[in-house]
């Protein structure tokens, strides 16, 4: 499980112009790297809309945002699309950025146990190094208490 203090680790995502980034390219400016389990759902999109609200606040205090899901970069494309959302997302079809953050986990509903991930953010400070983590997160007001966060780094 990675904390603050930690080194972010170095994983590569894929962007929705069909490239790569990975989390060192963002080393000289902050990155709050955040996990939702899927497009167009009711909690991602509300979470995606708060961050786009707040992109240029973000960007003012020096901070990138990209959203990170298993969704493919098509669904990606439509998400922002619907919704005219205003922050990267990375699509992680393999797994691998998922897996590097201990944020895919065994998860239960209804009686149902099966794995997804697990809604989380981190912000990464300038050098790489994590510093804050957010587990189990709930949207409502979530994108501004990572605003004050990047504003105390």
């Amino acid at each position: 499980m990675l904390n603050p203090g930690d080194a972010a680790p170095d994983v590569r995502y894929a962007k929705l112009d069909g490239g790569e980034a990975a989390i060192a390219g963002h080393k000289g400016r902050a990155l709050v790297l955040y996990f939702y389990p899927k497009d167009d759902t009711t909690g991602c999109t509300r979470e995606a809309q708060d961050f786009t609200a707040l992109a240029a606040d973000f960007a003012k205090a020096g901070a990138d945002i990209v959203g990170i899901s298993k969704d493919s970069i098509k669904s990606h494309a439509k998400f922002v699309d619907k919704y005219g959302l205003k922050v990267a997302l990375g699509s992680d079809e393999s797994g691998a950025v998922c897996e590097a953050f201990g944020v895919w986990v065994e998860k239960s509903m209804y009686g149902r146990t099966y794995m997804g991930i697990e809604r989380s953010t981190f912000l990464i400070d300038a050098n790489g190094k994590i510093a804050r983590v957010w587990r189990k997160v709930k949207v409502a007001s979530h994108a501004a208490d990572v605003l004050e966060a990047v504003k105390a780094l």
